[in-house]
């Protein structure tokens, strides 16, 4: 187990330092990338039907996972007695962000897709920060040929209109233009609940192209493994988690917020046994709608933060279980 390294080099306090996700190198090389997670940012809220302001996630939540970047060789968990995110088991860059052009949704999801595309052409998992979740499509659709993938998704919303006055990528649209690409296999949608943005004949779709939908008293009711027995197995998963799926009493920094949504370990739970059963088989990640300005404590950004840096622990630490069962095995019977 590795050590917390407080007695050398920088402290490296919060407030120290270049702003990057959980303090991770720079990497604006895409050509060059060198890692196992490369954290993206896609500032882009074109896609809002009310209140914008999504933009800045990306920078909100850099800035919040600053502080859990102690500068350790790693986080201790004294409950699962467990070293996550040391060097061992994940090498994790900031890659910046996709480039967005105002008023042009076309070009910038072109330029967010190429963004994902540089990041998997390197054999590395992207982790995106939005933006609003109209954000998704063209980050899923960067995984055409890297299928078959089941997405799970957290939400208060559906987020499966087909077409309005036209408006087919906005935020209300994601899981729908998921929903049509070939490497998708099936949803699990958690979360969906109240006046959402969707309507009957949108339920009635998503439930016809494969999704499960959960509420919120749903998932409490069927509790981690009751959950877990409604996923797939033997899949690739990829997790978007929309922040208006919790709770707006620890998440008020959010567009479009409702009530009744879910507490921080009921989400973190369900991804942790995903990780664990799939042997961190984990390709991806989005997590979208932090609206900085509407939370002036600034938790919405650390509950994103926390909650990404939690999930890519599990996920490595999983991988790196499986490697040394791999080894042990191939040793043991040579």
């Amino acid at each position: 187990m590795s050590n917390n390294g407080y007695e050398s080099g920088r402290l490296n306090l919060p407030f120290v330092g270049h702003c990057t996700f959980g303090k991770s190198p720079v990497c604006t090389d895409w050509d060059a990338l060198d890692a196992d997670v490369a954290v993206l940012g896609v500032p882009n809220d074109m896609g809002t039907q009310w209140r914008s302001g999504a933009r800045f996630g990306p920078r909100g939540i850099r800035e919040a996972s600053t502080l859990f970047s102690f500068g350790h060789a790693g986080a201790y968990d004294h409950e699962d007695d467990v070293m996550y995110l040391t060097a061992a088991d994940v090498r994790m860059v900031d890659v910046g962000d996709a480039d967005i052009v105002h008023t042009d949704m076309v070009t910038s999801n072109q330029n967010t897709e190429y963004a994902v595309r540089k990041i998997l052409d390197a054999g590395v998992m992207p982790v995106v920060l939005g933006g609003d979740h109209s954000v998704h499509a063209p980050v899923i659709k960067a995984f055409e040929g890297r299928g078959p993938i089941h997405i799970i998704h957290f939400d208060a919303h559906l987020d499966f209109v087909d077409e309005r006055h036209g408006v087919r990528y906005g935020h209300g649209n994601p899981l729908r233009r998921a929903s049509e690409m070939n490497h998708i296999v099936g949803m699990t949608q958690m979360g969906i609940r109240n006046v959402s943005s969707s309507n009957r004949d949108d339920y009635e779709a998503a439930h016809a192209a494969g999704s499960k939908i959960l509420s919120v008293r749903d998932v409490r009711r069927l509790g981690v493994d009751g959950v877990l027995a409604l996923i797939p197995q033997n899949i690739n998963y990829y997790i978007t988690i929309d922040i208006d799926g919790f709770d707006p009493s620890i998440a008020p920094g959010t567009g479009t917020p409702s009530h009744g949504g879910f507490l921080y370990y009921e989400v973190l739970e369900i991804i942790q046994a995903l990780a664990k059963r799939s042997q961190g088989n984990i390709v991806g990640m989005d997590l979208v709608e932090v609206a900085p300005v509407y939370d002036p404590t600034g938790m919405t950004s650390i509950l994103a933060a926390q909650l990404l840096l939690n999930s890519i622990g599990f996920i490595f630490h999983e991988r790196a279980q499986a490697r040394h069962l791999m080894s042990a095995t191939t040793t043991a019977s040579a």
